[in-house]
């Protein structure tokens, strides 16, 4: 049985720098069997997709979320892939649970580049133990879309406005994010890149990210001829996760959908937020 846990080292790595490369985070199993399930997806987006460029071979990024709930493959990947305990050592919580997944694929020569921004501004969620796990189903490297992060933005204590990736114009229903923001404006780090401390991480398929909500990062385009990028996003939430519904959050999961009030933890609701791990 394939039981991976954190080491020491890399619990380290995720407490200082905001994020922590684990090798070999999900068996060889599950790696084939997801890489599969996403491809398969591509043909079936749902609600809270984008699409830069449909059907196209190359030149494409797709992004779909919130597939758990109604998928059981999606769903046997976040309950039992085992990703769940390794988030909650990185966050050195008790528990694990799930608040949603998210596919980002690049096919090869799809050369835009996801901007650079924190996950939770997205989010109707507060807390310090609120954890991402991306994983890799295809090597990645420089060439084909690594991700980058921004070391120290996860200490700043600030939150940057959210905006919108490539590909959602037309989707109403995902346009979540307010104009009236008074959170500051990310900056252009790109532009000052020696200014701060990058970092990305040549990945091996079935490895992870597993990165604090609050840390900058962006990923590059696809510039591989031939290799595709298929990964996996899941979101976790650990022991002091609230609910901190907000204008302009993701609606996923909004004030409607949860029998928790404001300010309440996330653990209240066990339907909407499910305990996938408990040490």
């Amino acid at each position: 049985m394939f039981d991976r846990n954190l080491s020491p080292e890399e619990i380290a790595s995720y407490r200082d720098a905001g994020v922590v490369h684990v090798r070999g985070a999900i068996s060889p199993e599950w790696t084939a069997r997801m890489f599969d399930k996403i491809s398969d997806h591509l043909s079936g987006l749902g609600t809270f997709s984008g699409d830069t460029n449909p059907g196209s071979m190359t030149g494409r990024f797709v992004h779909d979320r919130y597939m758990w709930p109604t998928d059981k493959d999606f769903r046997a990947y976040a309950l039992e892939s085992g990703i769940a305990k390794l988030c909650a050592q990185a966050m050195d919580s008790q528990t694990a649970r799930l608040y949603f997944d998210q596919i980002f694929v690049k096919e090869p020569e799809t050369h835009e580049r996801f901007f650079w921004h924190q996950d939770l501004p997205y989010w109707p969620i507060g807390g310090t133990q609120i954890a991402s796990a991306w994983v890799t189903m295809t090597d990645v490297d420089a060439d084909a879309s690594a991700l980058e992060f921004v070391l120290g933005t996860d200490k700043l204590g600030k939150l940057y406005r959210p905006v919108m990736p490539e590909g959602t114009e037309q989707d109403e229903s995902i346009q979540f994010i307010g104009k009236d923001n008074d959170q500051p404006e990310i900056p252009d780090f790109d532009s000052e890149r020696a200014k701060y401390n990058i970092v990305s991480f040549d990945m091996k398929a079935g490895d992870a990210l597993i990165f604090n909500t609050r840390i900058v990062h962006s990923s590059r385009g696809n510039a591989s001829k031939t290799r595709r990028r298929l990964a996996l996003s899941t979101r976790w939430l650990g022991d002091d996760a609230i609910w901190k519904p907000r204008p302009g959050a993701d609606p996923i999961v909004a004030q409607e959908h949860v029998s928790i009030q404001p300010g309440e933890l996330c653990s209240g609701d066990p339907d909407r937020f499910p305990l996938v791990y408990s040490q």
